[in-house]
C-alpha cells in the first residue's frame, strides 16, 4: 500500500530539453528538481504528466532504463494537456507521477530471442524504450528487425536516431515506409501491414506491435498468415488509463485493469478480453 501511495504523489520536475520530432510531436527530457532521474522504470511502463490547473495525462516513457540521467516522453499534440506542453520551453516545471504498469518481458521472455518491432506513427514512442534497452544489452538478444511507417516522411518520429544509430547497429534491419508518394522520398511507399508481409520476417521472431488500432488489427492478421503464434506477439495498450493503480476503474475491461495487468499484453491475453476493446 505504501508503494502505491507514493506512486500517487506527483514529483515536481524540470524540462531540460525539447526536441521537435514531427510537426505535431515533441520529445521532452525531464529531471527531478535535484537534477537527477525522477524514478527507475522498465521498458513499456508509463507515467502521468500533469500541469496544475490544466490537467494530467498518461504517456509512455520513451527513454531506455539504461539512461540513468533523465527520462523522456514523446508527446503528440492532440488535447488540452498536450497543447499546453507543446507551448512550454526548457526550464519550465511539470509534475510527474509513476512509473505505472507491467513492462515488456525484456529480461525473461525476450532474452535470447530474435525481435521484430512493428510501429505506426506515434506508436514508435513506447517501442523506443525497448529497442534502446536491447541496443544497450546487445549480447542478450538475437537479431532485430524494425518495420515503421507513418503518413508522410515528416511524420516519422525519431527519424534522426533511426538513420544515425539504429540503421548502423549490427544485426539491425530497419524498414521504413510512408502511406503515400512524397517528393524527395526514395524509400518504400505503402501501409505497414502490407509491408510486414513484403519483408517476410521469419515467424520464429518475437513480434512487438504498437500503433493505431486498425494497423494492429491488419498487422496481426498478416503475422498470423505468416505463421507467427499469438503467444509470441505483444502489444501495449494505454487507452482509458487514468489513476494508474487500479482504483478508479476507468480502464477495467472484463477481468483486467489495463493499468495493473498491462499496458503490455501478449496477444493470447487479449483474446480473453471482451470485443469492446
Amino acid at each position: 500500500m505504501e508503494k502505491e501511495f507514493e506512486a500517487l504523489i506527483p514529483q515536481v520536475c524540470v524540462i531540460t530539453d525539447i526536441r521537435k520530432d514531427t510537426p505535431d510531436v515533441k520529445t521532452f527530457r525531464v529531471v527531478a528538481l535535484d537534477g537527477k532521474k525522477p524514478f527507475i522504470h522498465k521498458p513499456g511502463q508509463c507515467a502521468m504528466l500533469s500541469i496544475p490547473g490544466v490537467g494530467e495525462a498518461l504517456f509512455s516513457i520513451t527513454s531506455s532504463p539504461t539512461q540513468t540521467e533523465y527520462v523522456e516522453f514523446s508527446i503528440k499534440k492532440c488535447g488540452c494537456v498536450t497543447e499546453m506542453l507543446h507551448s512550454f520551453e526548457v526550464g519550465q516545471q511539470i509534475t510527474v507521477r509513476g512509473p505505472y504498469g507491467r513492462c515488456f518481458p525484456v529480461d525473461t521472455v525476450f532474452k535470447g530471442k530474435d525481435m521484430l518491432f512493428i510501429a505506426g506513427g506515434i506508436g514508435l514512442a513506447p517501442l523506443r524504450s525497448v529497442i534502446n534497452y536491447i541496443r544497450d544489452n546487445r549480447k542478450d538478444y538475437g537479431k532485430v528487425a524494425i518495420v515503421y511507417g507513418s503518413r508522410s516522411a515528416d511524420d516519422l518520429v525519431d527519424y534522426k536516431e533511426i538513420i544515425d544509430e539504429w540503421q548502423k547497429e549490427k544485426d539491425f534491419d530497419v524498414y521504413l515506409t510512408i502511406d503515400r508518394e512524397q517528393e524527395g522520398w526514395t524509400g518504400h511507399v505503402g501501409f505497414v501491414p502490407n509491408y510486414v508481409k513484403e519483408v517476410n520476417i521469419p515467424n520464429t521472431y518475437t513480434a512487438v506491435l504498437c500503433g493505431p488500432p486498425i494497423m494492429i488489427k491488419f498487422t496481426l492478421q498478416g503475422l498470423l498468415e505468416l505463421g507467427f503464434e499469438k503467444k509470441n506477439i505483444y502489444t501495449t495498450l494505454e487507452l482509458r488509463m487514468k489513476c494508474g493503480i487500479g482504483k478508479c476503474g476507468r480502464c477495467n475491461v472484463g477481468g483486467k485493469y489495463v493499468c495493473k495487468d498491462g499496458p503490455v499484453f501478449c496477444m493470447t491475453e487479449l483474446d480473453e478480453l471482451p470485443d469492446e476493446y
